[in-house]
């Protein structure tokens, strides 16, 4: 076993939580959640994987850095596991936060898993984020997968049909269907003009289905400010540059072109249960 857990007391219902950084990652938009997540929450970390076993150091290297009191220490690259009691939730979260291995995956979905079952996991939901023709003025959108057709009734998401290369966050969570664990699976579509980190508007996209898929409300924290900030920050960027603002106009007919039937049905509808719903907690 390559994953030690710190002593833990009796978890409610556990859901899991789980973004590495990497290539499902764009603009760090799905480990900004998970990292978000844990400091609002204040999430206690439990336990991690040994890195030895998964990672090269020569990709991904060990930060040394100075604490508080003057202490020289020395930060390994690794996926660490957290566990969170929010109070607006009637059941525990464990947080998985991790980078993407560079070796030994089917190893390392097997030690996680395993992990994830002695806590008593219940449900694992995996977010991820891509690059894609998402104009920055618009919602971002987000696509939702489940690997049981009950899930994906229930959640009104789809059977992934996605073909092609893959990383950690669709190896693990292929690995939850072969061993027949529900899973969930969210990945938000990054404006690829914009795909350096931060993207909070990209993080608070997924929040919302986080909020959906737990029908109780999330922490927002500064993600709707943070939000704001970023797309006046693209606004000006665009303005400056003729061709690019060309371009953001043109992705904008063509998005709200295909979303129009949509707008106003359920999306709206959505939208308005979830405010009522996070008016009501506050």
């Amino acid at each position: 076993m390559v994953i030690e857990f710190d002593d833990v007391q009796d978890l409610v219902s556990p859901v899991v939580i789980a973004a590495f950084e990497g290539w499902n990652d764009a603009a760090d938009a799905a480990s900004g959640l998970v990292d978000h997540l844990i400091e609002q929450w204040d999430a206690e970390v439990i336990g991690a994987i040994d890195p030895e076993e998964f990672y090269d150091f020569q990709v991904n290297r060990p930060i040394i850095s100075t604490d508080v009191n003057g202490h020289r220490r020395l930060t390994w690259p690794t996926t660490r596991i957290a566990v969170a009691r929010p109070a607006e939730l009637e059941r525990d979260v464990i947080l998985v936060r991790g980078i993407e291995p560079n070796m030994k995956w089917r190893q390392f979905c097997a030690e996680l898993l395993a992990a994830c079952d002695d806590l008593g996991a219940e449900l694992i939901v995996t977010l991820g984020a891509l690059l894609a023709d998402s104009p920055h003025t618009r919602p971002i959108p987000v696509n939702g997968t489940a690997t049981e057709p009950e899930l994906v009734d229930r959640l009104n998401v789809e059977q992934s049909s996605y073909e092609g290369p893959t990383g950690i966050v669709g190896v693990f969570t292929d690995a939850c269907g072969q061993l027949d664990i529900p899973a969930v699976s969210y990945w938000a579509a990054v404006p690829h003009y914009v795909a350096q980190p931060p993207c909070p508007k990209a993080t608070l996209a997924l929040l919302g289905q986080l909020e959906e898929l737990l029908q109780a409300p999330m922490p927002l924290g500064d993600l709707p400010e943070d939000a704001k900030a970023w797309e006046r920050g693209v606004d000006e960027l665009a303005a400056e540059d003729e061709d690019v603002a060309d371009y953001v106009r043109a992705l904008e007919e063509t998005r709200d072109t295909a979303d129009l039937p949509e707008a106003s049905g359920e999306a709206i509808a959505r939208e308005f249960e979830r405010y009522l719903k996070r008016r009501d907690t506050d």
